[in-house]
């Protein structure tokens, strides 16, 4: 399952939106009934989980912490408990929760991004930052893409010669 894409929507009044019809496809022929909405654990946005990616995320989370820890159990709670599930109507609308409408800053103007397994819904409009700026974006991926320097030291021509 992969969303892609970059789509601007508006809200109504009562914070119902309509998921992008391409988006819908992806998770009609996925199979997928539920989704779930949380805010973003690093940015002012939402992220909309398909079920199998929820739970693949939740089941990764509670792999890494121990029920008896005082603190990981508030995490865990913490990254659970603050969803919504989300129903599409028969028009392929979704409502945004009030609460969540202002925690991300969204009056009518949206932005559906598309990143890989999960879709984010972001605050439209001047304002909105999803976005590195381009010359950021450009050195950041070009120090994630670079490849290592070889830890052997090159060989030089006299190093071949016989004496």
């Amino acid at each position: 399952m992969r969303f892609l894409g970059n789509i601007e929507a508006k809200a109504d009044s009562k914070g119902r939106v309509f998921l992008p019809a391409g988006f819908r496809k992806v998770l009609q022929a996925s199979g997928e009934d539920q989704i779930v909405m949380r805010k973003d654990v690093f940015q002012d946005c939402l992220v909309l989980y398909p079920e199998s990616v929820w739970n693949e995320q939740v089941d990764m989370l509670r792999s890494k912490l121990n029920r008896w820890n005082k603190q990981h159990q508030q995490i865990y709670r913490q990254f659970v408990s603050d969803v919504e599930l989300v129903n599409l109507d028969a028009s392929g609308r979704m409502l945004i929760p009030r609460r969540y409408q202002l925690l991300v800053g969204i009056t009518q103007e949206v932005r559906f991004l598309g990143v890989g397994d999960t879709i984010e819904i972001w605050a439209g409009g001047k304002d909105s930052k999803p976005f590195m700026d381009a010359e950021d974006f450009g050195k950041a991926l070009e120090e994630l893409m670079e490849e290592p320097l070889s830890t052997q030291p090159l060989s030089r021509p006299s190093d071949t010669l016989s004496p």
